[in-house]
């Protein structure tokens, strides 16, 4: 007897000219642990909303799997999160998630992502975001998306720039104990500044019903 594939997300791969994309293992999360270990920004900066790289070493690489462990788990039709690892030669070297509530209803997405310090400035962090967005347009039916940035975050803010998203507002939010303005970007289909490649994927179809999306 042949039973249904419990996790289709593991066949799940987006490719562009540089990067493959595919939806967290365990193998490749001890590689982004060694990679946040030799540094994601410099320590006078924090970019992240949740400030988890001010964890102690000892707790980080720990704490990081349980993160995405715990995503995982609670991933369903109503809420799900897939933690694409970037790779570079094979090498996880990032994360792009992309995050959707009541997609099925709403049809909009979220996103946040990190590579290692060692790799930015490569045009790296440009190139996965659009794949994340290339994919959620145009293979999910996305209908927007959003992201935010602070506004000492200059790289962020150029990556969502390049990409077409425009501002949103802000929210104002604690960072490191002070109070910190988030900027809310958001883009759609028809603002996307694509990029000059097309995008790869290959096993969406059988994602779909995880997604809370029609099988095809």
């Amino acid at each position: 007897m042949t039973h249904p594939e419990p996790w289709p997300l593991r066949h799940l791969v987006l490719r562009t000219p540089r990067l493959e994309l595919r939806p967290d293992d365990d193998d490749g999360l001890r590689e982004l642990v060694e990679e946040a270990h030799l540094g994601v920004h410099p320590p006078d900066v924090m970019p992240f909303l949740v400030p988890w790289t001010d964890v102690e070493p000892a707790h980080l690489g720990h704490r990081a799997l349980q993160h995405f462990w715990s995503q995982r788990a609670q991933f369903g039709p109503e809420k799900w999160t897939i933690n694409f690892l970037v790779r570079v030669d094979g090498r996880a070297i990032g994360t792009q998630g992309l995050t959707g509530t009541d997609f099925r209803i709403l049809r909009e997405v979220q996103t946040g992502s990190w590579i290692g310090l060692r790799h930015q400035g490569r045009g790296i962090g440009t190139e996965m975001r659009a794949a994340v967005l290339a994919f959620a347009f145009d293979h999910l039916g996305a209908v927007s998306a959003r992201s935010s940035a602070f506004w000492d975050n200059p790289a962020s803010l150029r990556v969502s720039e390049r990409l077409g998203y425009r501002h949103d507002g802000t929210t104002t939010v604690a960072r490191r104990g002070r109070p910190s303005e988030d900027a809310r970007l958001l883009v759609t289909p028809s603002r996307f500044v694509r990029p000059h490649w097309t995008l790869q994927v290959e096993g969406v179809d059988a994602c779909r019903p995880l997604l809370g999306l029609p099988a095809q």
